[in-house]
């Protein structure tokens, strides 16, 4: 229910789930497969995995540090991110991801974002390459309701969903 996913710390459980799901998909990719666009424009599969350690490492206090850094650009701060993160070899990438996938540290950001990085960017990855994957709708709903909220500039879809009705 949405009650079950809004308990304080309850998401982890779902993220943590929905990151080993991504990770076992994502497996036995081969060197083309990685390569591949990504449903974020400018990104292959590669770049949207290493963008996932990257959120999966960022702390409170590090995420104003680099926000600051980027000069308030959230584009460009999640640009250095990937850049960091995504190691010469895909394999190292999703190994380091499943080093840090049971972490807990976030951004100071509500905890539905953390579904919007799960299942928004497990689509990203999935759909170009053509994976099907079942996420929690109760999930789906609470990521579905915070980017109706936040603006595109902030990664959300406010105002695209603007007047609409799902």
């Amino acid at each position: 229910s949405v009650r079950a996913v809004s308990r304080p710390g309850a998401h982890w459980r779902i993220v943590h789930a929905e990151r080993a799901a991504l990770i076992a998909d994502l497996r036995n990719l081969d060197d083309a497969d990685w390569g591949t666009p990504s449903l974020c424009t400018g990104w292959t599969v590669h770049d949207v995995l290493a963008h996932l350690v990257n959120d999966a490492t960022t702390t409170r206090l590090g995420f104003v540090a680099q926000l600051t850094a980027a000069r308030f650009d959230f584009d460009a701060l999640n640009q250095r991110g990937v850049e960091a993160e995504r190691r010469a070899h895909p394999l190292d990438t999703l190994a380091r991801f499943g080093e840090v996938a049971d972490r807990t540290s976030s951004a100071p950001t509500p905890a539905a974002t953390r579904y919007v990085e799960a299942i928004v960017h497990g689509e990203d990855i999935r759909r170009p390459l053509g994976i099907a994957h079942d996420y929690p709708q109760d999930a789906v709903l609470a990521a579905i309701a915070h980017q109706r909220k936040t603006p595109v500039s902030m990664g959300g879809g406010r105002e695209l969903a603007a007047g609409r009705r799902l």
